[in-house]
């Protein structure tokens, strides 16, 4: 994400002192975690938070009238509203998943479902000729169930590519996204590159032909302010174990209008108006697509950690990430034999930055990383057809987040040049890994 402005500095030290986990050792070396791309670390705040409700006001929400079933529903609902705030939303347009991956698939199964619905469904319907529309660089959770909608109704999907830096190829925008076109899903941030996508590009045309569009917010709501209103989606996704949150709780985003007429995806308890033997009706949202006992901890420690980004400021964690980015894109960028993958300029450019070693599979750079304390994400992280785009098989990322500092990159860079060295790799004498 590009800096605008320059908002104070955070106070690192005591940020990383509300990490208790950043106060242990990996190897007898200081962890420097790494990998907040693939979850976060959670602040005292949080686990005291979901201590505090598990210890004082534990029950089933929305499901007893007793004072602790009160209580819980009362600190669920809180939980919503904070959530809600913090996106740009209405808490009736704010729906509490596992996560983002049930997120996704919770839109693509109620498409599907519309098929045997009611006129009010029709909208969601999809079938033979029509068009679901992805990117290139999208996660796997935001791919394979847009497929799968695909194989169950007869629609077709069809991709943006990615052009060779790293960025959405939206020159064929129009060429791709057609009045066939029924849904466009794509990433606000990628997961690997750390690409920021141009929303309001992409929304506009898919606006123009009657589209609905999915946005996988996962990399960009727990970094910089996002609002989902001004941005005009029809629906986002996003985890909150990635935003100093727990596991085990998502967020489904929807605009009222589209969730009070979707068919729901769970049934049973919870999301009812009126059961009978042979047919029920359904609440209104978002309790339609909340089945079954609430995760209620979960929820109470994701609202924690909005309350903790937002005191330490959003723009501030923006502005402290980009120097880290561009620290690290400068670093890694100047190790002879260093891929970074993806734009090396700043600009619409976050902080996930994965890169190859040359004559040094991901894995093993990845090991020789774990053994100074380093935690970092190898592999493909789960964008294959991403990294076939891009020639190479898997990657080495490394994703900052507020805790982390400059010494954490010139950690990170030691053990890239001590992974070269260890596999002869661009050192006279030494044998490559492929003599050894």
């Amino acid at each position: 994400m590009t800096a605008t402005s320059t908002p104070q500095a955070l106070d690192l030290a005591r940020i990383r002192s509300d990490f208790p986990i950043l106060h242990r050792s990996v190897e007898g070396q200081r962890l420097v975690y790494l990998d907040s791309g693939a979850t976060s670390q959670r602040p005292v705040q949080v686990l005291d938070a979901e201590r505090n409700f598990s210890e004082t006001s534990n029950a089933a929400a929305h499901r007893g009238a007793h004072q602790l079933s009160e209580e819980a529903t009362a600190a669920y609902e809180q939980a919503r509203a904070q959530v809600a705030g913090f996106i740009g939303a209405d808490p009736g347009e704010v729906v509490f998943t596992k996560n983002a991956t049930e997120g996704i698939n919770l839109v693509a199964y109620a498409m599907s479902n519309a098929t045997a619905s009611g006129d009010e469904s029709a909208p969601f319907r999809v079938g033979p000729g029509d068009e679901i529309v992805v990117t290139e660089m999208e996660h796997h959770a935001n791919l394979v169930p847009w497929q799968e909608l695909c194989r169950r109704t007869g629609a077709t999907l069809r991709w943006l590519g990615v052009t060779a830096d790293g960025r959405l190829d939206l020159s064929d925008l129009d060429d791709v996204v057609t009045a066939r076109t029924r849904l466009v899903a794509f990433s606000h941030q990628s997961n690997v590159l750390g690409t920021v996508n141009p929303v309001g590009r992409i929304v506009a045309r898919a606006a123009e032909v009657g589209a609905f569009t999915v946005l996988d917010a996962c990399q960009s709501v727990p970094h910089f302010t996002v609002d989902f209103h001004d941005y005009g989606v029809d629906f986002a996704v996003f985890s909150g174990h990635k935003m100093l949150g727990p596991t085990g709780i998502g967020v489904l985003y929807g605009r009222r209008g589209l969730l009070e007429s979707m068919p729901p995806f769970l049934t049973g308890g919870s999301m009812i108006e009126v059961v009978g033997m042979t047919e029920s009706t359904y609440a209104a949202p978002p309790q339609r697509f909340e089945a079954g006992v609430p995760m209620a901890s979960q929820a109470v420690g994701l609202a924690a950690a909005v309350r903790y980004l937002t005191a330490v400021g959003m723009d501030r964690i923006a502005a402290h990430e980009h120097v880290l980015t561009e620290a690290a894109l400068a670093t890694l960028g100047g190790i002879d034999g260093v891929r970074v993958l993806g734009p090396t300029a700043l600009t619409d450019r976050g902080s996930a930055v994965s890169f190859t070693v040359e004559g040094v599979h991901p894995h093993d750079v990845g090991q020789v990383l774990d053994a100074r304390g380093v935690a970092v994400r190898v592999g493909h992280h789960c964008a294959w057809p991403l990294h076939r785009r891009l020639g190479v098989p898997a990657s080495v990322r490394a994703s900052f987040y507020l805790y982390n500092g400059l010494s954490d990159i010139e950690t990170l860079a030691e053990g890239v040049k001590e992974a070269q060295s260890l596999f002869g790799v661009g050192v006279p004498g030494l044998m490559t890994a492929g003599e050894l």
